[in-house]
């Protein structure tokens, strides 16, 4: 039986890919530090009934304790690494440059590392759209150059990448690096757009809007996200690449309004500049990740934002 490492596995994609490994019969092993970015609590939630199998091991803790992941990997016996552990959003990297840095770009090395040292079988990155950029071709392409990063959590995932490909190229260690495309729908963190625009509308608030509202984005729900990462585990061979996402963008306006919709009420919006870091639009081109592990996207962002906004009336605004 294999056994997996999931960093991050606490979180919001983290949780639902320990789920479904538990579910095909794998051992999950799970490091979380349960930062205060957002409510630990909630992600104590997202594993409560994870925590009462098993095959399920949680470590409370940080990828940059290198004790702490010699211990994990000398008695764990890991054959995969999942590395989604990261700090995350692109607002907050411009504000915490150096804690991003630190966490993303050394905490993956870190992982690396443990993975040559105890011959770990294959290693998943969660990268992410960002590396993009300001990308003016669409669909975004893996053979695009991702030379220009606007914001330093871009700049984090981009190094990730290089540091993961050197490691395949100095030690032989297949790697995939995924990009995710906005992943969306239930334990969503709370800071990003689908969440807070329904905690707003369902609450009466208004919502805040940057620009006018013609940025677009590839948005992917997490169903897709989480079988594609499991393909990804089960082709992963050499060094490649893959965008994950849906392949179709929606206007923020657009998106407002199918919230506004699925909660049968009106927005209330009020309109700011465009944020620094922001970019205009996000598209994944998923041809490559189609052809090489099989990735195919099914849920549609209709159905995806009917999901979440009935599992945040029935639970996520407690």
């Amino acid at each position: 039986m294999k056994r997996i490492l999931v960093t991050g596995g606490a979180g919001f994609i983290g949780s639902h890919l320990s789920e479904m490994l538990l579910s095909q019969d794998f051992e999950v092993v799970c490091i979380d530090n349960f930062n205060e970015y957002y409510s630990p609590n909630s992600k104590r939630r997202n594993i409560g009934r994870l925590t009462k199998q098993d095959r399920f091991t949680l470590f409370e803790g940080d990828i940059l304790n290198l004790d702490l992941l010699q211990q994990i990997f000398r008695n764990q016996r890991i054959d995969v690494v999942v590395h989604l552990a990261a700090r995350a959003g692109v607002r907050a990297s411009i504000k915490q440059p150096m804690l991003y840095q630190q966490v993303n770009v050394e905490g993956t090395t870190n992982l690396l590392e443990m993975a040559k040292e105890f011959e770990v079988e294959k290693f998943i990155f969660g990268s992410s759209s960002s590396v993009y950029g300001e990308n003016k071709k669409v669909p975004f392409s893996e053979e695009d150059p991702v030379d220009h990063p606007i914001s330093p959590y871009a700049a984090t995932k981009k190094s990730g990448e290089l540091i993961c490909y050197t490691y395949h190229h100095l030690y032989e260690l297949p790697v995939a690096c995924l990009r995710f495309f906005t992943v969306y729908g239930p334990r969503q963190r709370p800071d990003m757009a689908i969440h807070r625009f329904t905690k707003n509308i369902y609450a009466g608030d208004a919502i805040t809007m940057f620009g006018d509202g013609k940025s677009r984005r590839d948005y992917t729900y997490i169903t897709d996200i989480i079988d594609g990462i499991c393909k990804a585990i089960d082709c992963c061979e050499s060094y490649h690449i893959y965008n994950l996402g849906e392949s179709r963008t929606i206007e923020l306006s657009e998106l407002i309004e199918l919230i506004g919709k699925c909660l049968s009420k009106k927005p209330k919006i009020e309109t700011l500049p465009v944020q620094p870091g922001d970019v205009p639009i996000t598209y994944a081109d998923i041809s490559k990740a189609r052809n090489e592990i099989g990735y195919e996207p099914r849920i549609g962002i209709e159905q995806g934002v009917e999901n979440f906004v009935k599992w945040y009336v029935e639970m996520g605004s407690s």
